[in-house]
């Protein structure tokens, strides 16, 4: 008993399911036997008590009438025998005849404590009457029926028991071979599984059959499997994601840009190794910092807290902020550097972090104030140049508008400046020049400008005046300062200069007028003599009737065709390859001859003709680039120039795409030359107008860069993709340092901006190898071919370009 015991302890720790299934099924299985078997017992007892009822019934029925002839013969004998033949049937142990009316005859005996079940029927006489004899009590035993029960009991029971409890192992030997040994096997792989043997499959030792195949073990091996799988995939998938993150987390600290990640509260989380090297703080002083609050100057402070609240509206509204900003390094240095700040958003486009990169631009605003300063003033005198002084003159007429109040506007020329610098030298013309512009400005008051328009000529801004006569007194002092000579050398040499006056607002109400009166006034006065002054006076523009011939006729020169396109070759530096023409427009009029641009582009624009002829310009540019790429199968690309007025018009953007598709030419094949001026005007339209170009994949370019106001804050702002060098830069750069070292920081400050660079006005190799030595990417000029009809041009591409490509 005690070795069962054990075994049976053994049995349920080993197997804890095999035994409680063998728990349930012995369970169940016994209840089931139990009622089963109390049907079956109860069933056969009340077959046996219905025979022993169907047994006194039958007695009641054969032996009623022989025991009533018995009795009404008074055949004691008879009577006897037959009362012995019922009690020796089986169950009968007692009769009781009772005989009316007071006898009774008593057989047999009732066992005690024993069940018995009794029956009593009269015995009647029928002759003529029926007589009542008597009655006949029967009495059967139920012993012989209980004691039959009590061995079915115990044979069924025990054949149940014996049943039940071999069927119960024999499943549960089943269930060992089939479920449990193989639930082990997974406890097993369950127990061992880790992601260092990833690779190991769940397998179980039984038989590939269809029927194992699609049984449920299967499924849950097949499902072990399948998670095994995903789990490798995620583990390699993490990896990935590692080395992906470990990349671009070296990425960023190795970054050439400072980079801070902020929380949502703007508050520093992370700096890169740069930030910490540009500015020299380290991570415990700037953890949790606010980026705009790491000086200590309290006023550096007040104008941070200010700027980096229009930095956190800014990202809030359009996602990104960029702009320059003058941050404080740890010592206090201030430093200029280029910021872009943008929202890190989560998967629901909620910003949870902001990005804030930096680069130190210090060098870069350096080299820009010192560019701006050469764009706006002349190198040489450093006297405000010809954008500054319009710039200026239109300040001075805005204020006299308002203060009502006069505005001299005086225009110089030296005389017989060409003859001193072609006798004496450059050099010497130079000096005279620096002189000249000390001794103009030795005449003005503070409030008045001297500017050099170029060569020769001078331009004095006059704002604030009361009377007309007060530009004469400064045209007189200026006349008496030129009256000593001047010393150039060992030389002196005299010099005087020729002034013409027009004042705002009684000649002109704009400045453009007043420099054109001041102009005509000024070649009176050289007409008149030289050295002196003359006030502008109405019967000087007698200019102005052959400017309204030209209107007249302009107007009406696109309808007869009188237009036609030249092309100058647009060359590669360094290897002299032909890559595409700049377009130039030529009015050939009957009666004035080839007109060229600068006498009739200025008048179209201020008509508002030059939208017209700019579209037309545009479309035959188009067209010959087509051309040539036919006749010669080179894809050479078209520079055409875009006026302020032109590029303003609503229509330019669908034009440009029309002549695109009406002559199937690439958009990358137009190169729409852009003026300064028009930089400048930092308009959404402008923007706007240059996106939707650079989207086309039109190539933008900005022309004669340098001649006026400069600006560079716009070049990285704007999708342009060359510069160009104004010819003037060109000129003299074998000549004059200052246009030789502007040359080069514009080629230098272009390639930084990821800009190419184009020289205009190329004359001599010299001026070739000087920009090939300095990397300029482009060259144009007559040194490669001066500006030619088409037929021309397709000639000279055939005759010197074919060959080279």
């Amino acid at each position: 008993m005690t070795k069962l015991s054990t075994r049976l302890s053994q049995f349920r720790s080993s197997s804890p399911l095999s035994f409680r299934l063998l728990a349930y099924i012995l369970l169940f299985s016994s209840l089931f036997t139990l009622a089963a078997s109390a049907i079956q017992i109860y069933s056969d007892f009340r077959r046996d008590v219905s025979l022993v009822d169907e047994r006194m019934s039958v007695i009641e029925t054969s032996y009623s009438s022989s025991l009533s002839r018995s009795l009404w013969a008074l055949d004691q004998k008879l009577l006897q025998v037959q009362m012995e033949g019922i009690l020796s049937l089986p169950d009968i142990v007692h009769l009781r005849l009772k005989i009316f009316p007071d006898s009774e005859v008593i057989m047999g005996n009732i066992p005690r404590q024993t069940s018995t079940k009794t029956r009593t029927f009269p015995l009647n006489y029928r002759g003529d009457e029926v007589y009542e004899l008597g009655t006949l009590t029967i009495t059967a035993s139920l012993e012989d029926i209980f004691r039959d029960l009590r061995r079915k009991i115990i044979v069924i029971l025990t054949v149940q028991f014996f049943k039940t409890f071999f069927i119960s192992v024999l499943i549960i030997l089943i269930f060992q071979h089939f479920v449990a040994r193989h639930l082990s096997t997974m406890a097993s792989y369950a127990r061992r599984f880790s992601l260092q043997n990833l690779e190991e499959p769940l397998s179980l030792d039984r038989p590939d059959t269809p029927a194992n195949r699609r049984d449920e073990l299967s499924q849950v091996t097949e499902a072990f499997n399948q998670m095994r799988e995903r789990l490798n995939d995620d583990v390699r998938q993490q990896k990935d994601d590692a080395s992906e993150i470990q990349k671009l987390s070296m990425a960023i600290e190795q970054s050439p840009s400072s980079v801070l990640i902020c929380d949502r509260h703007w508050h520093i989380e992370f700096a890169n190794h740069k930030f910490f090297q540009l500015t020299g703080f380290n991570s415990e002083e700037i953890k949790g910092k606010h980026p705009g609050m790491l000086t200590s100057d309290s006023f550096s402070q007040r104008e941070n807290q200010q700027l980096w609240q229009n930095i956190r509206l800014q990202v809030q509204r359009v996602g990104v902020w960029q702009g320059e900003i003058n941050s404080a390094r740890r010592s206090g240095e201030r430093f200029w550097e280029q910021v872009i700040v943008t929202p890190i958003k989560d998967s629901k486009g909620s910003p949870t972090h902001f990005l804030i990169l930096g680069e130190d631009i210090s060098i870069r605003k350096r080299y820009e104030q010192q560019l701006l300063r050469q764009a706006n003033y002349d190198v040489l005198t450093g006297l405000p140049n010809r954008m500054l002084a319009l710039d200026r003159l239109k300040l001075a007429l805005a204020q006299a508008r308002r203060e009502e109040t006069l505005v001299g506007v005086m225009f110089l020329d030296l005389d017989n400046f060409k003859h001193i610098n072609d006798t004496m030298g450059h050099e010497a013309g130079d000096n005279l020049l620096i002189e000249a512009s000390r001794r103009i400005s030795s005449c003005l008051r503070g409030t008045s400008t001297v500017a050099r328009l170029g060569g020769d000529e001078f331009l004095v801004i006059l704002p604030g005046l009361k009377d007309p006569l007060s530009t004469e007194q400064v045209a007189e002092r200026i006349l008496q300062t030129f009256t000593p000579p001047f010393q150039l050398g060992p030389q002196e040499v005299f010099v005087s200069t020729s002034i013409g006056i027009a004042i705002y607002p009684t000649d002109s109400d704009n400045s453009s007028s007043l420099l054109q009166n001041a102009d005509a006034a000024m070649y009176q006065a050289k007409r008149q003599g030289k050295s002196a002054f003359v006030r502008y006076a109405p019967k000087m523009k007698d200019v102005s009737h052959e400017r309204l011939q030209i209107e007249s006729r302009l107007r009406r020169a696109l309808e007869l065709d009188e237009f036609e396109l030249h092309f100058q070759p647009i060359v590669e530096t360094d290897s002299g390859r032909l890559i595409g023409a700049e377009a130039l427009i030529r009015w050939n009029n009957p009666s004035m001859g080839m007109v060229m641009p600068d006498k009739f582009i200025p008048l179209a624009e201020e008509t508002g003709l030059i939208i017209p002829i700019g579209e037309w310009v545009i479309g035959e540019a188009c067209a010959a680039a087509w051309e040539w790429k036919q006749a010669t199968s080179l894809s050479l690309s078209i520079a055409v120039n875009v006026s302020p007025r032109q590029f303003r018009d609503p229509g330019f953007v669908d034009i440009v795409k029309q002549a695109l598709d009406t002559h199937s030419l690439s958009p990358d094949c137009l190169e729409l030359e852009i003026t300064e001026h028009l930089i400048l005007d930092n308009t959404i339209e402008t923007a706007d107008i240059l996106q939707q170009l650079d989207a086309m994949g039109v190539r933008l370019s900005v022309d004669d860069f340098g001649t006026g106001y400069s600006a560079l804050s716009y070049l990285k702002s704007y999708p342009f993709d060359t510069l160009k060098i104004d010819k003037s830069f060109i000129r003299d750069i074998m000549i004059e340092e200052g246009d030789a070292a502007l040359v080069k920081a514009i080629i230098n400050m272009a390639h930084s901006l990821s800009l190419e660079v184009i020289a205009e006005g190329v004359e001599e190799s010299d001026q070739s190898l000087f920009l090939k030595e300095h990397h300029c990417d482009y060259s144009q000029g007559y040194f490669y071919n001066r500006p030619v009809s088409n037929a021309d041009f397709l000639e000279w591409i055939r005759v010197n370009h074919l060959e080279q490509h």
